[in-house]
């Protein structure tokens, strides 16, 4: 009988699946992107143009999950490759390219014209414009860094430790990124690594993911802490840099408890004792320099307006909101950061010895298990008290700042930094502010640069170049980068099959690559069964 039938009754034809929806089932068993990006590569010596479907690299299971799946795959390698290297790294920069040299010296062309041009007093909107695509060219090529190094504000912050933070141990550098070599009673040498866990404090008695008493729980240092989570771990990475005495490398995720606050899994190259880690994790703080947030200025109706001279004004008596760089500035000497993040009394450190089942136990099981999903998705909720415990959460976040240029400023009576029209209290669309981020707005991985000797790129090209070799197919072919240049398929190309024939197109591509593998496979199996008789 025909699916489409008229005669099959409608319950039936309701219970029969999708054809749209077998096929990405099957593109999906077969490891091929559902969402990709159609792209023309135009050959520069013979003008021939050819369309591609690149992967979307989608990183949560949710969007793409062969993309999420290749991704963490990659993930696991690179926390593998560096977690116990035993010769050191070697990141020697590149010397720069013809094309590297020539945009560093139109750059400077083009700040000297800027310069001029703002003596001048004319707009200097079309500099600025032409600058920011120049930069944007010099990323694009392989430099890294700003060309015109950090700007200061000229504001100076205490460096004095704070009182109610124990003192680090100081031990005398040295050079090197692997750590230290351990000595047996019977003469075998090896370098253990680490893997640590880290936790933000309490903020109130926690029973099955809930708070006992959500009215004791304080769910606002909760919020700010989830927000500044990324700066208080780039401290304890500082900390424990002067404490080990060496370069420490790392492989760290960040992944929500139960409760809903992030923590930290590091994998560190070398060891320290967990006493020390204890104690580098007691001492680390980082305090936050932002204006007050105790008292709010602007609530329910009444909201700042713009004026376009000056920026926001106070509706009620016309003055001008300070703005960020003067809210800044008037936060004196002898005032208090308006937060301070601490982590919490649960640290955790064990020794790992590389080539391990216990090493490979962490990375799948800790280090890289729920890359695939949301930070929402990791810990969603099971019960009522549960799901009103994430809507707390979420509104506590609705109005906390989580940037300089967070809307959330005109709150407390002060302009965002770049403050511009339309900006409003509770409407900033930072990730920080998303149910599904729970606060936590920054990286999920977080990988030093002399980790595996290797970017995530060097990564994806080993692998392609592994399954290009198993297929029997050449790895250097075709990368010449000047040889070809790439454009987007534009909306509406007549010449762009449908999606599903596509995704066909590639599931069976997939199918006669399985096929060309298993076929090498049987033939290096005959190959060996012959050497062994």
């Amino acid at each position: 009988m025909n699916g489409n039938d008229r005669s099959t009754p409608r319950a039936v034809r309701l219970a029969q699946p999708l054809a749209r929806e077998v096929v990405d089932q099957l593109a999906i068993s077969f490891g091929v992107c559902i969402r990709p990006i159609p792209m023309y590569r135009l050959d520069s010596l013979t003008g021939h143009k050819q369309r591609f479907d690149i992967p979307c690299g989608a990183t949560l299971e949710s969007k793409c999950p062969p993309c999420a799946k290749r991704n963490v795959q990659l993930r696991k390698a690179q926390c593998r490759e560096g977690w116990h290297l035993d010769q050191e790294p070697d990141i020697t920069p590149d010397p720069p390219t013809d094309e590297q040299r020539y945009l560093i010296e139109l750059r400077a062309d083009l700040q000297a014209m800027r310069d001029q041009a703002d003596q001048d007093g004319e707009d200097l909107t079309p500099w600025d414009e032409a600058i920011a695509e120049v930069e944007a060219d010099m990323r694009a090529s392989g430099l890294r860094g700003n060309v015109l190094g950090r700007s200061s504000t000229g504001r100076k912050r205490s460096t004095r430790r704070r009182q109610d933070a124990p003192d680090l141990p100081k031990r005398k550098k040295v050079s090197g990124t692997l750590g230290r070599f351990y000595e047996s009673p019977d003469g075998k040498r090896f370098r253990p690594s680490m893997f640590i866990t880290l936790t933000l404090p309490s903020y109130g008695r926690i029973l099955d993911g809930a708070p006992v008493d959500p009215d004791a729980y304080d769910y606002q240092r909760a919020a700010r802490d989830a927000i500044h989570f990324p700066k208080l771990v780039d401290r304890f990475v500082q900390n424990l840099r002067r404490v080990a005495g060496w370069d420490v490398q790392y492989f760290a995720t960040v992944e929500p408890q139960k409760r809903l606050a992030p923590h930290l899994h590091l994998a560190m190259r070398g060891t320290l004792s967990r006493a020390e880690i204890k104690q580098v994790a007691a001492a680390t703080y980082h305090q936050v320099w932002w204006p007050s947030t105790d008292h709010v200025v602007f609530d329910g109706d009444t909201l700042p307006v713009w004026e376009a001279e000056c920026g926001y004004l106070d509706p009620r008596t016309g003055e001008v909101l300070p703005t960020w760089d003067e809210a800044l500035d008037a936060i004196g000497d002898d005032d208090q950061p308006m937060h301070v993040l601490n982590f919490g009394d649960q640290v955790d450190a064990k020794g790992v010895l590389g080539g391990t089942d216990r090493a490979d136990h962490l990375i799948r099981h800790y280090l890289t298990k729920y890359l695939t999903k949301s930070i929402a998705e990791t810990c969603e909720p099971d019960n009522q008290r549960q799901k009103d415990h994430a809507d707390r959460m979420a509104a506590a976040l609705r109005y906390e700042p989580c940037s300089p240029t967070c809307p959330n400023w005109l709150r407390y009576g002060v302009q965002p930094k770049n403050a511009r029209p339309g900006q409003a209290p509770g409407r900033c669309r930072g990730k920080a502010h998303k149910p599904e981020h729970l606060g936590y707005a920054g990286r999920r991985v977080l990988v030093s640069r002399k980790w595996s000797n290797k970017t995530l790129t060097d990564h994806r090209a080993d692998r392609r170049a592994w399954a290009l070799e198993a297929l029997g197919l050449s790895a250097t072919e075709n990368t010449d980068r000047d040889r070809y240049t790439w454009r987007p398929v534009p909306p509406g190309d007549p010449d762009l099959p449908p999606l599903g024939a596509r995704l066909l197109a590639a599931i069976a591509e997939r199918q006669r690559w399985r096929e060309r593998m298993a076929e090498r496979h049987a033939r290096a199996d005959g190959g060996r069964e012959s050497v062994a008789a």
